[in-house]
């Protein structure tokens, strides 16, 4: 009867999911990391040849194995970017505890494959590092207690987030794996500063973090021999940085040329963590600067559209993304240029490893998701009317 009188209201069509991603996600960052992984396999072509040869096996056998990896991080990119702010920050958090158990789980189960640190679980047809998937879990994690604790009553989120952040840093160191004990570390400070942290804590913390490296240099062999290596004006020609360093000084601006590069064949982590320098010396200062390129506009890119989110979770959890990604790359290219102490850290979708390329396709979903365009004001349209 009432639609016979007023008529009948129209209902509101809903978007499609596909069209409402397309049209709302950041296309030049999906663009780009799209290239970075597309460099990664091409790099890939040359830089596993070698260990697929020294290893028995067929010599692409490596390159086929990080398409499939990198075809799995994809999906997981495309789908988790489709996600609202509310269900990343459940996948996060969820990855977390996941990833948190098996960290606690590696001093019994876990492998070094020779390496001297204790960072996967070795299941003969491929391997898991958790320190990858933990990482995007913990900024989420660490987002989301922050941002309560802005709430009125809210939980002490900036104290529980530091007390996890400090328990999972001990586990890391326990490995040892201090590259990625630092990486956690400088994601948490980056969301607690954006936070509001008080400058005063945050020199503490650094004291204190300067105060644990030391402690780490005379405790640990493994972390005292990488400082040392760093610090020695004299460089070993037959070490790892003495190969990288030379197939950076071959290259030049151009490269030696496709496939013509030699130091890849001694080079032992030629395919992971020195993947840039077999960049360096195929291709030239030229493909350096487009990879450099490439995280900075992810980076930058990323950062500018927070600037613009409302959401104190979604803009804390995205700038800590943005941060460490951006930060794992210039930690790989630094140690291979000599500029850091070596890590044993993967440059995001260039290097070979599952769980690297994989875990990476998670943050950056993440990322994305947390960097689409939404129906809301400008946070600068709040400061201003407050004013």
């Amino acid at each position: 009867m009432t639609e016979m009188v007023y008529g009948s209201m129209p209902g509101r069509v809903a978007e499609p999911v596909i069209p409402r991603w397309w049209r709302t996600i950041d296309k030049w960052s999906m663009t780009a990391i799209l290239v970075l992984f597309a460099i990664g396999l091409l790099l890939g072509l040359a830089a596993s040849v070698p260990l697929a040869e020294r290893n028995g096996l067929d010599p692409f056998h490596y390159v086929q194995r990080q398409a499939v990896f990198g075809g799995a991080a994809m999906v997981a990119m495309v789908a988790v970017s489709m996600m609202s702010p509310e269900m990343v920050r459940r996948l996060g958090v969820v990855g977390f505890l996941l990833s948190f158990i098996a960290l606690a789980l590696l001093p019994i189960f876990g492998t070094d494959f020779g390496k001297g640190a204790v960072r996967w679980f070795s299941f003969g047809f491929a391997s898991v590092q958790p320190s990858e998937f933990l990482k995007p879990g913990f900024i989420i994690l660490t987002a989301w207690l922050m941002a309560a604790a802005q709430d009125l009553n809210g939980p002490p989120g900036k104290l529980l987030s530091f007390g996890i952040a400090v328990i999972v840093v001990g586990f890391l160191a326990m490995q040892p794996d201090f590259g990625q004990a630092m990486l956690v570390l400088f994601g948490w400070g980056v969301v607690y500063f954006v936070a509001g942290a008080p400058m005063i804590l945050i020199g503490g913390i650094l004291g204190l973090t300067g105060i644990g490296g030391f402690a780490a240099y005379n405790m640990s062999e493994h972390f005292a021999r990488r400082i040392n290596g760093f610090l020695t004006s004299d460089i070993d020609p037959r070490s790892q940085l003495g190969y990288a360093t030379n197939a950076i000084q071959e290259g030049g601006f151009f490269g030696v040329g496709v496939g013509e590069g030699q130091d890849k064949w001694t080079l032992p982590d030629a395919h992971t963590d020195f993947i840039i320098a077999v960049a360096a010396e195929e291709y030239g200062l030229v493909l350096v600067l487009v990879i450099i390129a490439l995280y900075g506009a992810i980076t930058v890119r990323s950062l500018y559209r927070l600037t613009r989110e409302r959401d104190p979770f979604t803009r804390l959890a995205g700038t800590g993304l943005a941060c460490i990604f951006g930060v794992q790359a210039m930690i790989n290219m630094g140690v291979a240029v000599r500029l850091l102490p070596a890590k044993g850290m993967t440059l995001p979708f260039v290097s070979y490893g599952g769980s690297s390329v994989i875990a990476a396709g998670i943050t950056v979903g993440m990322l994305l998701a947390m960097t689409r365009a939404r129906p809301q004001g400008h946070i600068s349209d709040i400061l201003r009317g407050r004013s």
